[in-house]
């Protein structure tokens, strides 16, 4: 990662403000699953500035979320998440972004991330088996994968340009 300059600074602070937006106002919330386009802020931090800068976007905006609109008791395992998918796109997609290594960052943050911890985590949260709550949370990966990898190829066309300007 580059020196942390002021334009750092600020580029974080809209993508944190972004998430915060996204993941509470501008998706569809119960308390067993989330479809959204919360993961865009995410990728872009990872794009830009790698995956120190997108881990760190990440666990600030999932504390901040969770700290200014709460969508439910807080559980520090759901930060843990968000850092590991900060740190998942930050390596995966910030050097070399192609349509194999999207489809990859998108299974392992839905299939392993989506799927696995966090239904682990609301088990715990809620006092629920695993497999009750895991056939919901199906319909939500399944939603999400091809929601994610469309929209994160669809961004890696415009993207170069925009880093180019940002990071000037």
């Amino acid at each position: 990662m580059k020196k942390f300059d002021t334009k750092m600074l600020v580029t974080a602070a809209v993508l944190i403000a972004l998430n915060v937006v996204l993941s509470r106002f501008l998706s569809i919330n119960a308390w067993n699953l989330k479809i959204g386009f919360t993961f865009v802020s995410i990728f872009v931090a990872g794009y830009f500035y790698g995956p120190l800068f997108s881990t760190v976007v990440a666990v600030i905006a999932d504390l901040l979320g969770a700290l200014l609109f709460p969508s439910g008791p807080f559980f520090p395992g759901f930060t843990v998440t968000a850092m590991l998918t900060g740190l998942l796109f930050g390596f995966m997609l910030h050097k070399k972004q192609t349509p194999a290594r999207i489809l990859i960052t998108v299974l392992i943050d839905q299939l392993i991330l989506g799927l696995i911890v966090n239904t682990y985590w609301l088990s715990i949260l809620f006092g629920t088996t695993f497999g009750a709550v895991v056939v919901t949370r199906i319909v939500q990966c399944l939603i999400m994968m091809p929601v994610q990898f469309v929209t994160i190829s669809l961004l890696m066309k415009k993207l170069p340009a925009i880093k180019r300007e940002v990071l000037k």
